[in-house]
């Protein structure tokens, strides 16, 4: 097999899982259990409730776990699209290797780690959120506020340097693997290569991701503008010149959700 056709099988194997994690998302979203997938009380509800009492410290771990499955699921959907300059670049680097498969599968590993991280974080404070709303009539009343400050600090975000270094990280990734890349130890490597660079991929777009949180996080529709929006981002020329006018939008959103909740007229 040569080059060209290795890459043609590499990307096709790429759009495959992608298209799989689609695929399941939706059938989850469709199936009766749909809701797991959402970030409220899933110690309260259905098939959910009975094994959280029924396990030891069930409470706390299913709907980790529940959280962890669907978060994993909606990044492997919407972030791996906006990896294949780095997925590509790495293949080339090791296709040489007979343990190119597992380097890859570690890559991908680390990857998914760094943002699970963020969405274990993200989760909590979410869960934070929603326990300082319940002792608050007013929060409960008004939480178009959350709603607006969330999308405030994304738009605003999207104007940070912050936001540009870790997308132009993204966006020429061939630098940051020539730099992070090393043969001995190569699994290891290869895991922290795939970490260091969902890292980059986390500060540039945790603030979009976040917005999960304002739209629903079991909402395909939502997930695949959102993915749609980081991919061009991070791959299309003009990519990095779209992030302000992202800003500019967010920020209008925001004003409209505080204006109609505001009761401005």
């Amino acid at each position: 097999m040569n080059a060209v056709d290795r890459r043609h099988v590499f990307l096709a194997l790429m759009g495959s899982l992608v298209a799989l994690a689609w695929f399941t998302l939706w059938i989850w979203e469709q199936s009766p259990y749909g809701r797991y997938l959402d970030h409220g009380d899933w110690t309260r509800i259905g098939l959910g409730a009975s094994i959280c009492r029924t396990l030891p410290a069930g409470e706390v771990l299913v709907p980790i776990l529940l959280y962890v499955g669907g978060w994993l699921l909606m990044c492997a959907a919407m972030m791996l699209p906006t990896t294949f300059p780095l997925l590509e670049i790495f293949r080339r680097l090791t296709t040489r290797r007979p343990d190119r498969r597992r380097l890859m599968v570690l890559l991908l590993t680390g990857y998914l780690v760094a943002w699970s991280a963020f969405g274990l974080l993200a989760h909590a404070a979410d869960m934070g959120l929603e326990a300082l709303a319940e002792r608050s009539l007013w929060l409960t009343l008004n939480g178009w506020v959350l709603g607006g400050i969330v999308l405030a600090v994304a738009g605003l975000f999207q104007f940070s340097s912050l936001k540009y270094r870790c997308l132009d990280k993204c966006r020429a990734p061939l630098s940051f693997v020539v730099a992070n890349w090393r043969g001995g130890q190569a699994s290891w490597h290869a895991f922290l290569l795939g970490f260091h660079h969902g890292l980059y991929c986390v500060g540039c777009c945790w603030a979009m991701m976040l917005l999960m949180f304002v739209v629903g996080t079991g909402n395909v529709g939502w997930m695949l503008l959102l993915g749609a929006v980081m991919a061009a981002e991070k791959n299309l020329p003009w990519g990095r010149r779209f992030a302000p006018v992202l800003g500019f939008g967010l920020l209008a959103w925001a004003a409209g959700v505080i204006a109609i909740g505001a009761g401005i007229t």
